[in-house]
Formats: structure tokens, C-alpha cells, sequence
């Protein structure tokens, strides 16, 4: 992380479990909760991006849904600008809002199909009371050119647009109530590529122009890479591995990022693929293995009952170098 920059957002030991209850004969059973988030924390510096990544059902989306509130949190801490955002009651949280705002997977998905650009962009100015009735449009007109939409989409219609627009839709609207932390997730993996490029490289744009905090969620390295500052692995509920950019995909210390490493396409038809191939599925959240989360998988070679019976805590490696393994310092052959 950045020494010299204020950091805006601080989380500690974020902690999300779902009960669950069978029902069996008119009775409730009790079952194991799933721990979808089990002791997450990080934190970012104002201006800058943290990258978010990790397989599919890894807790990056609840992590995220976790610190907006849209889902309440089992436990932890979430401190935007010095503010705790989980002791914050409807009133308080709502003015918050405003500060804290998605941009969602989905571009159609989290789109109203029933209200046009210029009312799904007009909606947050009225809710928020941020621009005279007069002035709305204007500020709509404003939007869309920031995003580099025309201004003539105003009255179309979500099925009328492509991906693409549908989603500087979705940013222009998290944009309309000036947010310092926008969360952003998976925001281009619905795209083409070439779509993709271009949404990053306006997030790249609005971030220096207005100075604006990111935690970028992907499933996609290549993606994170051209875009974060810093970096954290997630598996299985938690944080594995957590570095500046060039440190993670140039030195990765955790075996589960050196294989998705290993899973990046090279442009190069010469290079000789070097995949690191995990063996197994990823364990039920609702019942974890114990010692190392990743072990059942990991392909260290020097991998033992340590392993199976002690968990390992993310410590600092290098400096600013933060790993959860054991033969973290060692080289995997």
C-alpha cells in the first residue's frame, strides 16, 4: 500500500456466514453455516485500486455486498474516511451512501428495463435532493458525456443499447451522487474484449479526474493487472495472499496464485505453456478443511501434516508482501 496517501477505506476481520436450516418432517435441523467471508480485512488508500480476486464462490461479491450493507455483516469492521459503516442507523447510512456506490456484473441486470437513461440517471439526483428540478437534465446531458455516451441515448431504453453503453450507463449512475469509493464488480467480464479495454481505460480516466477509490472485483487476472494498484487473493472466505501489483503477478509467494498465474493466456505462440494444474475441487464453505484452507489442493511439494492441522495466518513476507503459507519464503519447483 501507498505510506504517503490517506487511506479511505479500512476493513478488519470482515466475517460473513449464512445459517441454514433443514427441514425435515415440519422440524427445523440445525446445519453448518456457510462461511461465505471468514476474516477479511484491508485496507485502501484514497485514489488508488485495490484488486479483488479469486475463483467463483471465493467471497469477493459478498465482501463487496457485505461493506455496502446490502447484506448485513456477521461481524467485523468497515471504516470509510474514519466513519464505521456497520453501527450506522437508515438515517446516517443513507446520507453515507452517497459516498459508497456499485457498479454491478450484470449491465441489463441492474438496469430498470422500464425507465430510460435519462430517468434511471435522474432518479439518484432526486432521491440524494443533489440538483434543482430545472437542472437535472443538464447534469443528465453532463453524465453521459463524462462516460462518453451522447447525449441523444438519453431516452432509450436499456434493451435498446448495446452492453457497452449499458454499462457507462450503470457507472455514469453510480457517478451521479459524486461517491469517493466506488466498488466495481466484475464490471467488464459481460463485455467483448475490445469493450472491456475501453470500460477500463474510462474507469482509469474517472479515477484521475476525480479521485476516485476503487475495489476492483475480477475472476479475470489479465484484467486486474492493467488496472490495480494493489492486489489480494482470495479462497475460501479468505485473503491468502495481499501485495502491490508488480509484486503479486511478478513474485507470487501463495501456491493458489501462482497457479491462477499459471492460468493467464501468453501472447506469445512460442511460449511454452506452463500450467500448474490443481487436483480436487474447492471445499464446502460449510465445512472448511482444517489447517490450511487451500492444502487438499495445494501442489507444494514440500506440503505435510503441518499443513493438515495448522492454519497458516497471512503474514508479511517482504515488506508490503503479505502471504498465508507456510513455505511462503520457498520456491515451488
Amino acid at each position: 500500500m501507498t505510506a504517503s496517501a490517506a487511506t479511505l477505506v479500512e476493513v478488519t476481520d470482515l466475517v460473513k456466514h449464512y445459517s441454514r436450516e433443514r427441514a425435515w418432517l415440519g422440524l427445523g435441523r440445525a446445519r453448518n453455516a456457510v462461511r461465505a467471508v471468514d476474516g477479511v480485512s484491508f485496507g485502501i488508500p484514497a485514489g488508488k485500486t485495490l484488486g479483488l480476486v479469486g475463483e467463483s464462490g471465493s467471497g469477493k461479491t459478498t465482501v463487496a455486498r457485505t461493506l455496502l450493507r446490502l447484506t448485513e455483516p456477521t461481524s467485523g469492521s468497515f471504516r470509510l474516511d474514519g466513519t464505521e459503516v456497520f453501527g450506522l442507523r437508515p438515517t446516517p447510512l443513507r446520507t453515507l451512501r452517497r459516498r459508497m456506490q456499485i457498479v454491478f456484473q450484470d449491465p441489463y441486470g441492474s438496469l430498470n428495463p422500464r425507465m430510460t437513461v435519462r430517468q434511471t440517471l435522474r432518479e439518484p439526483l432526486a432521491i440524494h435532493r443533489l440538483v434543482p428540478k430545472p437542472e437535472r437534465d443538464a447534469r443528465v446531458y453532463a453524465l453521459l458525456g463524462e462516460v462518453g455516451l451522447d447525449r441523444t441515448l438519453a431516452d432509450q431504453y436499456p434493451h435498446e443499447l448495446s452492453g457497452g453503453q449499458r454499462q457507462r450507463v450503470g457507472i455514469a449512475r453510480a457517478l451521479s451522487v459524486e461517491p469517493a469509493f466506488l466498488v466495481c464488480d466484475e464490471p467488464v467480464s459481460a463485455l467483448d474484449v475490445s469493450v472491456q479495454a475501453q470500460v477500463l481505460n474510462l474507469l482509469a480516466d474517472l479515477q484521475r479526474t476525480r479521485g476516485l477509490t476503487y475495489l476492483f472485483i475480477a475472476h479475470d487476472l489479465a484484467v486486474v493487472k492493467h488496472i490495480a494498484d494493489d492486489v489480494a487473493v482470495m479462497y475460501l472466505g479468505r485473503i491468502v495472499e495481499r501485495a502491490p501489483a508488480a509484486t503479486v503477478y511478478g513474485v507470487p509467494r501463495h501456491p493458489y496464485t501462482r497457479s491462477l498465474l499459471s492460468a493467464v493466456p501468453v501472447p506469445d505462440p512460442t511460449a511454452a505453456p506452463q500450467r500448474i494444474i490443481l487436483q480436487g475441487d474447492v471445499p464446502s464453505p460449510t465445512d472448511p478443511p482444517p489447517g490450511c484452507p487451500f492444502h487438499p489442493r495445494c501442489p507444494h511439494p514440500k506440503k505435510n501434516d503441518r499443513c493438515r492441522t495448522e492454519p497458516p495466518a497471512l503474514r508479511q513476507i517482504t515488506p508490503g508482501h503479505l502471504a498465508a503459507c507456510h513455505f511462503a519464503e520457498e520456491p515451488m519447483r
